[in-house]
């Protein structure tokens, strides 16, 4: 079935002119979803259909600037920026690429998954903006107060753009996994380069299908082309608005994109310091993270740069690799629990060859970990500060969904006393820490045959 944009009477900003436009985009973008799908003249018919939709697209470029001219728009210098942008580098890239494939299927896919995300960005984003409907820029605010400002600007775009009522889940989130995600970093710096900082994207899949799919009226349950360049682009632009709440973003420009698998993801969080580190969930429709970092670039790189020449490529490739995961045997997932961080890393190296393995310093941060990303089974430490072993199990066992979480203990002690208070909360078993490490690995690989058996 074909995706079809759906205008909303909520699109509407009150400029006459600007929401004719907007309707009228719409319209085309919809006409070129229905070329795209018809065999006779199928060529001819997008190449048309794409003039018409630059044209338009032009013309709505000079409209909307004499607008905000007119009324004397303070923001009015960067539209033009992400306007040429999009008229001089998006546009000509995505041209020339359809006409060097002789518009093959995959590179139409491409160019209407770009102006799709482009123009629900567009859309749902800049040009509220230019009715006040955005929150104000943060001036001579407190950092505490900054942070506070944040989850009200990400909580509000996120209801004007999709609708949804999200809730912060965690101010301090650690990188965990949660269900199937999309990891997407963001590099800005300035003209000079004296500044530059770093965004990391994280969504759920589900909540790219429920929202940018939803829009474009996609009929799908997975992550597909058009839909991840799509997405790209209403991401790099969510992430542009959350920026312009900070009085010097107006001097950023996007330098660097990349797609990221969890483990790049996982190595950024690991070993850098996050500067804002926020959870949120939508309810049914899926949790999303967003993340800032110290404004400089990873001296050997993460993963490949997106440019305009190989975005299609590397956003096929993208896919691939998460089909190709997908359908390979997942390995069964561990949580350690241990407020040691020795202990944790060491615990990691041993089995993270055959298990996927998570981490967690507390027994707070386990329970947050598990509700987020369910293991197959929790390595839990037995003494820790102010929520122990014994707490962390009492409250998940308190939970119908974890009442049957396999739970083994870590002690490092063997004196019957504490043992028999160890397996009075029934775990799955329990390890001695100053056991060796081939014992540990060999009792760890026990437990998951008996389950098997």
């Amino acid at each position: 079935m074909n995706p079809q944009f759906v205008w909303q009477d909520e699109f509407n900003i009150g400029v006459e002119v600007i929401d004719r436009e907007h309707q009228r985009l719409f319209k085309i973008i919809n006409k070129l979803f229905t070329f795209k799908e018809e065999d006779k003249d199928s060529q001819w018919a997008c190449q048309e259909g794409i003039k018409y939709f630059k044209g338009h697209t032009l013309k709505h470029f000079a409209e909307e600037e004499a607008y905000m001219e007119s009324i004397g728009y303070e923001w009015l210098e960067e539209h033009r920026r992400i306007h040429k942008g999009f008229r001089e580098n998006t546009l000509p890239a995505l041209e020339e690429e359809l006409e060097r494939t002789g518009y093959a299927p995959d590179a139409v896919e491409h160019f209407l998954g770009v102006c799709a995300g482009w123009l629900i960005g567009h859309t749902l984003t800049e040009d509220l903006s230019i009715t006040g409907k955005r929150v104000r820029k943060w001036e001579h605010i407190l950092p505490g107060e900054k942070l506070a400002m944040m989850k009200q600007v990400i909580v509000q775009l996120v209801f004007d753009m999709f609708h949804l009522e999200s809730q912060l889940v965690s101010d301090a989130y650690n990188g965990e996994k949660f269900g199937t995600g999309v990891y997407y970093r963001l590099v800005y710096g300035t003209h000079q380069e004296e500044e530059k900082q770093e965004v990391l994207l994280v969504f759920e899949e589900k909540l790219l299908i429920n929202t940018v799919g939803k829009i474009m009226g996609l009929q799908t349950n997975k992550l597909e082309s058009m839909l991840m360049h799509a997405a790209r682009y209403t991401a790099r632009q969510f992430s542009a608005r959350i920026m312009e709440s900070f009085s010097s973003a107006q001097h950023y420009e996007l330098k660097e994109e990349n797609l990221l698998s969890y483990e790049q993801f996982q190595k950024i969080v690991e070993r850098e310091k996050l500067q804002v580190s926020l959870l949120f969930n939508t309810g049914g429709a899926g949790y999303f993270a967003y993340c800032a970092i110290a404004p400089h670039l990873l001296q050997d790189g993460v993963a490949t740069p997106i440019q305009t020449e190989n975005e299609l490529s590397e956003v096929e490739k993208y896919l691939a690799k998460r089909a190709e995961e997908a359908h390979a045997n997942p390995k069964p997932k561990i949580l350690v629990v241990d407020d040691s961080m020795t202990i944790r890393q060491g615990i990691k190296r041993l089995l993270e060859e055959d298990y996927e393995v998570a981490l967690a310093e507390s027994g707070i941060a386990a329970i947050r970990t598990i509700t987020l990303n369910q293991p197959d089974l929790v390595l839990l430490d037995y003494e820790m500060p102010i929520c122990d072993g014994r707490q962390t199990l009492e409250m998940l066992r308190s939970e119908p969904a974890f009442i049957n979480l396999p739970v083994i203990f870590l002690t490092g002690r063997s004196d019957p006393e504490s043992v028999k208070k160890v397996m009075a909360l029934k775990p799955a078993g329990y390890l001695l820490k100053y056991l060796k490490p081939a014992e540990i690995k060999q009792k760890i690989d026990g437990f998951f045959e008996n389950q098997k058996a």
